[in-house]
This record gives structure tokens, C-alpha cells and sequence, in this order.
């Protein structure tokens, strides 16, 4: 059987699920075999949880394990790139969680400044895309794979849509979709200068992700190339700072975003005039809403990620079923739910991880890579720009 070693970087939510994930992998030896996180705690909670035998102080100091094939960065914004290059340098394959990079501050600023407030969204577009530019260099010269972590690509739903897509629906003239729950359940989220922007790139990511992958394989599937955005308009809010709702005495939303944006929308054109609208939102209760709309010249199609109906449960109050899971950020688990049965598989993450794994063995492209991945980033900063300047933007490509 082929072997594949992997240290993962982080040791939160994402580390978590990407580790059960790799427990998963068929026809291959998968294990992760290190891992390294800002707190020593953290880090050892974590190797003890699931047995992982190497534990490191830092990144530089695992990648000097030889025997580590892919570095999996589960870790806040702030350090994608940083730590993308380093593996790059040391020749690591990579996985990286959404989104591939993003605006989180420069040298000569006051750590404490909310950049998001103060930093001209063109000089952050501007900023991402060198940094992007850099990073391709490196993955050129290193000769290995950079696998995206978009989920969405993944997910049973969006599968079926693409070899509906590819038996013949026809062209995809419009799509609709949408990411948004109650609020992300990371620290680091608050503030741009960690997250690197708010709802918009953080959660918008995926939707983005889905809508730019089903036009890519559209274009290969009939032309032979992919279908890439042309130009963005958008607009963003701070819904949680309206005053009605600071004068509330009970809030049931994860916290206040300090200077990112709790609501965003995208309207995207394509380079064959097709359009896209794309929504993404804290401020959403009742658990993840995770949808996407494909309205095709031949047909419609309509991916229900979360939540779906395969299971009804009601409860009249939140203990009714015990410790027992029913759904990622329920607001309450009294009442009417959805007890997702298996909610890892319907959102993808255990065939992300298959085909990642598969990528290095057989030495081919995933699924989800560095042309979405950057693509991603650049429509989404480009939204920024479009939002703040009330225009039409141009999305920055190669």
C-alpha cells in the first residue's frame, strides 16, 4: 500500500475534522504523523487525542521531519502565506484551508490599528495579489501540489451538479448561492487583521468556491478551458451594529465583529457573460444555510448542502436527545432541527481528503487547486473594492 505522512499545522475545529478525515482515506496509508500549534497545550491535548506521535514547537522546526509528504495548514488567515512558503521552500506538498491568503496588516502598522476601517480596500487588493504572485512562484519552482480545502467542490450535492453539467444541461447562465449561519465560532475572526476580512472572505469563500468551480468545469467539459470571472460589483454591512439591535438585551448571534463585515453580496460576471450572485452572512439563525442554484439553458439544478430533511427530529427542550449531535451552530436544540446523519460526508470534507491524498500518490491535480484557490481571493478583494467605491471592478487574474 502507498504511504502518505502529514503534519498538520493548528490543532483547533479544522485540525480536528482533518485529522478524523485522514482515518478515512481508502487504498492508501494515510496518517498524520506530526503537528505543531502556537501553544504547547494545544499541541499535546491534541497528539494525545489522536495518537500522533510527533509533536513540534513550531513549523520550521517539522519541516525539517524528511519523512512528512504533506504539510495540512489549519491555522487563522494572518499566517497562510508565511507558512505556504516555507513548506513550499522544503518542498512539502500542501493543503490549506479558505481562504488562500488575505490582507492582515504590513510592517509599518500600529498592531492594534483596525486596518479594516482605515486601509483602502485597492491597496488591499493590490497587496493579496503580490502575495499570490509570489506564492505561484514558489509552487512553480517546487515542484509539488497545493490543494485548495474547499469543501464545497467536494460535497455529494455539488458533484452530482457537475456530471449533470457534463451529461448535458447545457449552459450555466445564472447561479445563485449562499453561505451564512449565527457567527463563526473563532476568536480571531473579530478582527481584520487576523481574518483577513469579514463575512464576505470568511465565510463567502465557499459559495464563491462552488460557483467559480461548476463555470471551470463547465468551460473544460464543452471547450477544453475553464470559464474564469470577469468582473465583480458588491456591497457589504455591519448589520450587528445597526442601534436597534445594539439596544437589545439578549443577543443570540456569535459576538460583534470589531471592523470586518457581517454581510456581504457579490454579483460576478463571467468571461462568457454569465452571472453569479453570491451572499454570505452572520446573522443567520437556526444552523448552517449552505445553498447553491444552477439555472442551465436545459434545466435547473439545486444543491441543498445544510441543512436538508433526510432527518426531522423535534424536541421540547434542548435535552430531549442528550449529548447526541444533531447540527453545526443551531441557535437551540429545542424545538423543530435537522439531525444532519452524517454531516462531514454531505459537506465533502472526507472525499476533499481522499483526493488530496490520491493527488500526491498518483502525481495529478486535484479537484480543488491553485487556480481556485487564487481565483477566489481575487474576486473577493475585488469586491471589497467595488463595494467601497460603488463601481464596477475588473477581477485581477494572471
Amino acid at each position: 500500500m502507498d504511504q502518505v505522512r502529514v503534519g498538520m499545522v493548528g490543532a483547533g475545529f479544522a485540525a480536528d475534522f482533518h485529522t478524523q478525515c485522514f482515518r478515512e482515506v481508502t487504498g492508501i496509508d494515510a496518517r498524520v504523523v506530526a503537528v505543531t500549534s502556537q501553544h504547547e497545550r494545544s499541541r499535546k491535548s491534541f497528539a494525545e487525542k489522536h495518537g500522533i506521535p510527533g509533536v513540534y514547537r513550531n513549523l520550521s522546526e517539522m519541516l525539517e521531519n524528511e519523512e512528512i509528504d504533506i504539510v495540512d495548514l489549519c491555522v487563522p488567515t494572518f499566517v497562510h502565506a508565511d507558512y505556504i512558503v516555507k513548506a513550499l521552500q522544503a518542498k512539502k506538498h500542501i493543503i490549506v484551508e479558505k481562504p488562500l491568503t488575505g490582507y492582515c496588516g504590513e510592517m509599518d502598522q500600529d498592531e492594534d490599528e483596525l486596518i479594516g476601517d482605515t486601509v483602502p480596500k485597492s491597496r488591499m487588493m493590490d497587496w493579496v495579489l503580490d502575495q499570490c504572485r509570489y506564492m505561484q512562484v514558489e509552487l512553480e519552482h517546487a515542484g509539488v501540489r497545493l490543494m485548495y480545502a474547499e469543501n464545497w467542490v467536494y460535497a455529494p450535492a455539488v458533484q452530482k451538479a457537475r456530471r449533470l453539467i457534463e451529461a448535458g444541461s447545457g449552459t450555466v447562465m445564472r447561479i445563485a448561492a449562499e453561505e451564512s449561519h449565527s457567527g463563526s465560532h473563532a476568536s480571531y475572526a473579530k478582527y481584520w487583521r487576523l481574518a483577513g476580512g469579514g463575512s464576505l472572505l470568511r465565510t463567502g469563500s465557499h459559495p464563491v468556491g462552488g460557483a467559480l468551480y461548476i463555470k471551470q468545469l463547465e468551460g473544460i467539459a464543452r471547450d477544453g478551458r475553464p470559464i474564469r470571472p470577469k468582473s465583480v460589483v458588491a456591497d457589504v454591512a455591519r448589520l450587528m451594529k445597526m442601534d436597534s439591535y445594539r439596544a437589545e438585551e439578549r443577543h443570540c448571534l456569535t459576538g460583534d465583529l470589531a471592523d470586518c463585515e457581517d454581510w456581504g453580496t457579490i454579483l460576478i460576471t463571467f468571461e462568457d457573460d454569465a452571472v453569479a450572485q453570491v451572499t454570505s452572512s452572520d446573522v443567520v439563525l437556526g444552523g448552517i444555510y449552505n445553498r447553491m442554484q444552477l439555472f442551465c439553458s436545459q434545466g435547473r439544478i439545486e444543491c441543498n448542502l445544510n441543512p436538508n430533511d433526510q432527518v426531522m427530529i423535534y424536541g421540547p427542550h434542548r435535552e430531549a436527545f442528550g449529548d447526541e449531535y444533531i447540527a453545526e451552530k443551531l441557535s437551540t436544540r429545542a424545538g423543530w432541527n435537522f439531525a444532519s446523519p452524517d454531516e462531514h460526508h454531505a459537506s465533502g470534507y472526507p472525499q476533499e481528503i481522499q483526493d488530496f491524498v490520491e493527488c500526491v500518490v498518483e502525481d495529478r491535480d486535484p479537484l480543488s487547486g491553485w487556480t481556485l484557490a487564487r481565483d477566489v481571493v481575487a474576486v473577493i478583494y475585488a469586491a471589497y473594492v467595488a463595494a467601497e467605491e460603488g463601481r464596477r471592478v475588473e477581477v485581477p487574474l494572471d
